[in-house]
């Protein structure tokens, strides 16, 4: 089955449902991910449950009910449902029908996001960098933005070599190396090579951060991208940045940036970091716009490949490898539904 740019599948993985100051304790939303319309409620425990939006009585969002405990009430009839997705309580008889239930999903939350898994476990959590494991972080997204693309294609943008020459005017010769994980749902790239010097930017780069280039791209689930850029150069420390995507409409992708740093001690610390973040930022803004007009002007055909695009083959089937999730049965009606209603 090719999943690769195929709107009518959607790969286990998590995806964004909401900022995580948008849920308050003790409250409830809709939100729409993938096509599917979900109900997110944050208990008194403080966390947050997710389950398919529609009440299976009558049909009702149970977004826009009460929660009770760690519990939703249905605005409609007040049945109660679980982090499970199982009726619990029917205020108007004790008994419960067997088919009281709805779907359930997996939660997390981390870089200032809650993020959803299209099942009710998920085998493995939000995707990390590895030189920020185990310590303590500060996220600061972006605007999120949007594509006229597959996130699959737009994903690619980081590994294509050829693309560094011709629109970003950086002649870098490129080593690569790749490693995938286990499980196979997450692969590693890493680009190096040495700066040359024909162009201005090559030269300023060489005198401040030394004569080798390295940068990696993770990519989990085929929909999150983790970028590590500056690695082994002088002055910087590694930056990172998260790219998030969720298809939105049929030839519409969203993107949310998301850069990310190690939270430093004192105010200098503070200083540091929030510095890092903001050249994160900077080295990404030098780059979107020269791309954006690419992926909203592209009618993908990988036909012709060469060997430079060695890591896009390899991503391509990376993707293909991955499993389609129970969404992927909905997606197309649900998402035609969506964009023709607005």
């Amino acid at each position: 089955m090719q999943i690769f740019n195929n709107w009518n599948i959607v790969a286990k993985g998590w995806y964004i449902a909401c900022a995580s100051h948008e849920l308050p304790k003790i409250k409830a939303k809709s939100v729409e991910v993938c096509g599917q319309k979900i109900a997110i409620f944050r208990g008194e425990d403080g966390r947050v449950r997710a389950l398919d939006a529609y009440c299976p009585h009558l049909g009702t969002d149970l977004g826009i009910g009460q929660v009770d405990n760690n519990w939703i009430r249905c605005a409609f009839h007040q049945w109660a449902f679980d982090e499970t997705g199982l009726c619990q309580n029917i205020p108007c008889q004790s008994e419960i029908p067997a088919k009281a239930k709805v779907q359930a999903y997996a939660t997390a939350e981390k870089y200032g996001f809650i993020w959803i898994y299209p099942d009710a476990v998920a085998p493995e959590c939000v995707a990390d960098f590895d030189e920020l494991k185990g310590k303590e972080i500060i996220a600061q997204p972006d605007r999120a933005f949007e594509r006229s693309c597959h996130h699959h294609i737009c994903m690619m943008n980081g590994i294509d070599a050829q693309h560094l020459k011709t629109i970003h005017r950086l002649d870098i010769k490129m080593d690569l190396s790749l490693h995938r994980s286990e499980l196979g749902t997450q692969i590693d790239f890493t680009m190096r090579g040495k700066f040359p010097q024909t162009t201005w930017r090559e030269r300023l780069g060489q005198r401040f951060l030394g004569s080798t280039y390295e940068y990696s791209m993770r990519y989990a689930h085929g929909c999150i991208g983790l970028l590590t850029m500056m690695k082994k150069v002088r002055l910087f420390p590694p930056l990172h940045m998260i790219y998030a995507y969720t298809p939105i409409a049929p030839g519409r992708t969203r993107i949310q940036p998301i850069y990310v740093t190690e939270k430093r001690k004192g105010i200098g610390g503070y200083l540091v970091s929030k510095f890092l973040l903001f050249c994160t930022r900077l080295a990404y803004y030098m780059l979107r716009d020269e791309d954006g007009k690419i992926y909203d002007n592209i009618r993908f055909n990988p036909n012709l490949l060469l060997s430079i695009d060695t890591p896009l083959a390899k991503y391509m089937e990376y993707v293909n490898q991955l499993e389609p999730s129970r969404w992927s049965q909905k997606i197309v009606n649900a998402l035609t539904s969506e964009h023709s209603e607005a």
